[in-house]
This record gives C-alpha cells, sequence and structure tokens, in this order.
C-alpha cells in the first residue's frame, strides 16, 4: 500500500498524461517517508461511457482514490493527502485551462483486519539499496 487510482473519462486519454501523473504522484508518495516504496501503485481505468452535469459540452473527470493501510493519524494522512492534491492539480493545471474539466481526490483507509497481502517487492528492494 498505497494504490492510487485514476477514473478518467475517455475524451483525455492522450492530454492526462496519466504515465507522467504516476511518476509524480509514486514520487510524492515515496518523498512522505509515510509510504513503503515497494507497496506504492498507480493505475488508470478509462471510461468510456459516462455522462457529467447536463451533458450538453465536451466535459471530462478524473476521479482519483488512495487507498492505504490503516494505522496512520489524521493529521500524517491529511498532510499527505494535501501534499498529493497539490501535485495533482499542478499537473492538471494546463488542461483544465483548456477545457472543461473536474477533478476529485479522495484517501481511503483500508480495514486493518479483512486486508490481505503478499509482496516480496519489499524484500527485493531492499537488496537494492546502495551501500
Amino acid at each position: 500500500m498505497p494504490h492510487f487510482i485514476a477514473e478518467c473519462t475517455a475524451n483525455i486519454k492522450q492530454e492526462a498524461k496519466l504515465d507522467e501523473l504516476f511518476a509524480k504522484v509514486n514520487d510524492c508518495l515515496a518523498s512522505t517517508g509515510v509510504f513503503p516504496l515497494g507497496g506504492i501503485r498507480s493505475r488508470a481505468i478509462f471510461l468510456d461511457t459516462y455522462r457529467m452535469a447536463d451533458g450538453a459540452h465536451d466535459y471530462a473527470f478524473v476521479h482519483m482514490t488512495l487507498k492505504i493501510g490503516s494505522g496512520r493519524d489524521l493529521e500524517t494522512r491529511k498532510a499527505a493527502g494535501e501534499k498529493l492534491f497539490a501535485v495533482i492539480t499542478d499537473h492538471f493545471a494546463e488542461l483544465q485551462s483548456k477545457r472543461l474539466l473536474a477533478l476529485s481526490f479522495e484517501m481511503q483507509e483500508l480495514d486493518p483486519v479483512l486486508n490481505f497481502k503478499k509482496n516480496n517487492v519489499h524484500a527485493f528492494l531492499k537488496t537494492q539499496q546502495p551501500s
């Protein structure tokens, strides 16, 4: 954990530059010192069928969710969320200045008991650290 998921309207697939956003998101999350690098994942879901507002214009939206493991206090989560949302809004600023675009972001803390994981990436990354 954390998992960053961007649900995007398909009408901005090229302009959204999500590969660049995901690099920024992963760097931002790693830089907080709160999340282990080996658990950070970013992915997109493009929506071909959607309707927004009155449907009369070429509206677009990106709804982003950050799913995190439990155990961090509210202040820590809020600081990480604000830092990440600043990265997100900066990334989309140019596109939002050119078209109708709604951005939303939420952080979800997963249940501490009903959250199952098995990941060997953490151990691998420990072997990759420079001495």
